[in-house]
């Protein structure tokens, strides 16, 4: 009997591993990144650290405002063909003040940054 329940243990540990395994390709099958969309550009919560689950999820080009966001967080760029995105003191997307080029990310404190713009290569 003892052998019977230890073989079910090691049964239910590999499946669990080989489902995490799974899951890990499936956001690379798929190009997303840390939980970001492929062609989008991504804020996580304050503080997440590493970066797994965003905030806010931003698709379409021009600029986006961005509301009660303080301190560091994590802002991904995961568009496609060398779109870039800015962060922005201004509202409308004026006055920026740090470009992320496509496929790249930056941890930045937020509270002076009002918007976010998305813009074609």
């Amino acid at each position: 009997m003892r052998r019977i329940t230890h073989a079910l243990a090691a049964l239910a540990l590999a499946s669990a591993a080989l489902t995490t395994a799974a899951a890990g390709t499936a956001d690379a099958a798929d190009g997303s990144w840390a939980g970001c969309p492929y062609g989008a550009v991504c804020v996580y919560p304050q503080n997440q650290d590493p970066a797994s689950s965003p905030s806010d999820v931003f698709w379409s080009y021009g600029a986006h405002p961005l509301h009660n966001q303080y301190g560091n967080h994590w802002v991904l760029n995961n568009q496609s063909g060398g779109a870039h995105a800015h962060l922005c003191r201004g509202s409308g997307g004026t006055d920026c003040v740090y470009d992320i080029a496509a496929q790249n990310g930056v941890r930045y404190d937020l509270g002076p940054i009002n918007s976010i713009t998305l813009d074609r290569p």
